[in-house]
């Protein structure tokens, strides 16, 4: 109807459990199946070659299985696909490669947002020239002209049509047995399908075939069942605010990383002793958004009765053959989460797990002593971060006050003008040059881009204006903490209503003094705020203008600024520091599951 067809022959079925159109076969297929399978499972009927009960797999057999001997497609497919150990997927790649597997384009995790953010691949079949090639082209594209947030906004250096580029040529030379696995295209690569059935996983993952780097570990994979003595759900139970005889886990208790007590609930109900969580216990978040299922935290408190609340998987280590802490640095690679997040079946607002499906996850297992010198050496590389972050934390610029110098109010030695917003439903205000600055930017830096850009339109016809490089900005309201942060412009910007601009008036202040002498008041200025209560609680230009600042000669405010810039160095470094001994931890994590570190990417 759409595209005009007068007679478009569509029909509704459901091809996974009905028969009566099986022996349609079609020469072009494009899909994007679903990845979920629906509550109660599927009972497949007994034509499919693969035997299976998970939607995906059964949903590309189908589509393999009904292409004409000279048929082609499209599939976009979830990560479960590509490398998914079970009897079923090894059994759906092999087929693949064997009969019309020609292509794997891997595509970056969020270009579905803000509908999901699974990570997805498309697979590219062409039973004709599979036949005639012994290669697979494997292509990685990680821009496809759009940020990877819910807005999903137009950005430069898309990758799309490069690779649709090479892909031509990868399929056009297919026929002539020019392409081999020497093949080099700029954003991928070509594999032998020998080099991909080595070791019977037919992988389609194409950063394991690269050359050059050892990605098969040298340690066993195991089962997650045949290492931890119980994987299990947790109870339900009433829960409260109040003090009660216990505290209840849930998913906000690993929201940060690690098992927070403080947000815990408390229940009086009667519990089994095996019920409460002990040290060295695992908890995983099975039910959630999709952006944070996956997340886990080990238990390490002792003498406090924690019941293991409904939401939350539990994983027992046997400690005979797994260190418990080395399993919790192996939960939170994403190669583990990527394997969990392929397991997902999504309603409308969460994503789930089952328990039996993590049963069969594997994961790289060497012997318990070197777990236990991998932990020690993770334990280190965290303790230099700990302290990068304890400074980063701490650091506040501290500026001593003279008595004899003057006091004077903001509105005296400035104009303090705030901004607004074009009207969001109109489309000739957005997507334009402009750009266009918001409270979320403003963090004690210099603010060198923006999100959003309006156009000339938009900029006449609300209350914004462009702001001139080098002013300084204020978020005067906003959620947490960023009411009373301030920022310096380093572009020429329109901002919003809830931003202040100070305009410097003349040449007894610099902005980076009154820059500095803000961010040192930040939290006098939420006093401020607070003060004023209610839905007044937040700061305005008028108030801006009363605030009274200390207003040394402009010598010692040049001095004051360059000993604080020198004491901001220093802790820029602890940044550097941080994100190289994290990368650390990756690269020594990759080792153990034998993927390419990126420390050593970079190198």
């Amino acid at each position: 109807y759409l595209h005009g067809f007068n007679d478009p022959h569509i029909v509704e079925y459901d091809t996974l459990t009905s028969e009566a159109r099986w022996d349609e076969y079609f020469d072009v297929i494009f899909a994007n199946p679903p990845f979920m399978s629906p509550k109660g499972g599927i009972k497949p009927h007994k034509r499919f070659s693969i035997q299976a009960k998970r939607s995906e797999v059964l949903f590309v057999d189908y589509i393999a299985e009904h292409l004409t001997p000279t048929g082609r497609a499209g599939i976009i497919v979830p990560e479960g696909i590509i490398f998914q150990s079970q009897t079923a997927y090894k059994a759906l790649r092999k087929m693949l490669v064997d009969t019309a597997l020609v292509a794997v384009i891997s595509l970056p995790a969020g270009v579905f947002q803000p509908y999901s953010g699974v990570k997805t691949s498309i697979l590219i079949l062409d039973k004709t020239l599979a036949k005639h090639s012994d290669s697979v082209a494997f292509f990685k594209i990680e821009n496809d002209g759009f940020g990877l947030g819910a807005q999903r906004r137009a950005v430069s250096g898309e990758q799309l049509s490069q690779v649709k580029l090479e892909l031509a040529e990868f399929l056009k030379t297919i026929g002539s047995g020019e392409v081999s696995e020497g093949g080099k295209p700029e954003l991928g690569l070509i594999v032998q399908k020998e080099k991909i059935a080595e070791n019977g996983e037919y992988n389609l993952s194409g950063e394991r075939y690269r050359e050059g780097v050892v990605h098969i570990s040298t340690f066993p994979f195991v089962r997650l069942e045949e290492v931890f003595t119980k994987i299990c759900n947790g109870v339900n139970v009433n829960q409260n605010d109040e003090n009660g005889k216990y505290r209840v886990s849930r998913i906000q208790t690993i929201a940060d990383g690690s098992v927070n007590l403080e947000k815990t609930k408390f229940t009086n109900d009667e519990v089994k002793s095996e019920s409460l969580i002990q040290p060295g216990d695992i908890l995983l978040s099975h039910i959630n958004s999709f952006d944070h299922l996956g997340k886990s935290a080990i238990f390490i408190e002792k003498n406090i009765d924690v019941v293991h609340g409904i939401n939350l998987i539990r994983f027992i280590a046997d400690i005979s053959l797994i260190d418990p802490y080395y399993a919790i640095s192996i939960f939170k690679t994403k190669s583990f989460i990527e394997m969990v997040k392929s397991f997902a079946q999504k309603a409308v607002n969460q994503a789930s797990v089952k328990t039996s499906d993590l049963r069969n996850i594997k994961i790289p297992l060497p012997p318990i002593e070197v777990q236990k010198e991998i932990v020690a050496e993770i334990e280190g590389y965290q303790k230099v971060i700990n302290g990068a972050r304890t400074v980063l934390d701490n650091y506040r610029p501290h500026i001593s006050t003279h008595p004899d110098w003057p006091m004077v109010a903001l509105g005296d030695v400035c104009v303090i003008k705030s901004g607004g917003t074009p009207d969001r439903a109109n489309e000739a205000y957005w997507a334009g040059d402009i750009p266009w600055v918001t409270t979320t930017l403003i963090n004690y830096e210099v603010i060198s881009s923006a999100n959003e850009l309006i156009t000339k339109e938009g900029l006449n016809s609300s209350s914004t204006w462009v702001v001139p490089k080098g002013t300084l900005l204020m978020a005067m309201y906003g959620q947490g903490v960023t009411r009373g942060r301030v920022a310096i412009l380093g572009i020429d910007a329109a901002i919003n209503q809830a931003c202040a601009a100070f305009l410097i008036k003349n040449e007894l202040l610099i902005t980076g003094f009154l820059f500095r002498i803000l961010q040192s008041r930040y939290e006098d200025l939420r006093k401020v705020s607070d003060a004023r209560g209610g839905n007044q609680s937040n700061l305005s230009a008028q108030v801006l203008k009363e605030y009274s600042i200390p207003l040394p000669p402009i010598e010692i405010q040049k001095s004051i600024v360059a000993e604080i810039e020198a004491e901001q160095a220093l802790v820029a470094a602890n940044r550097e520091l941080i994100t190289r001994f994290e990368k650390k931890i990756q690269a020594t994590l990759a080792r153990v599951w034998g993927e390419e570190p990126e420390l050593e990417k970079s190198i």
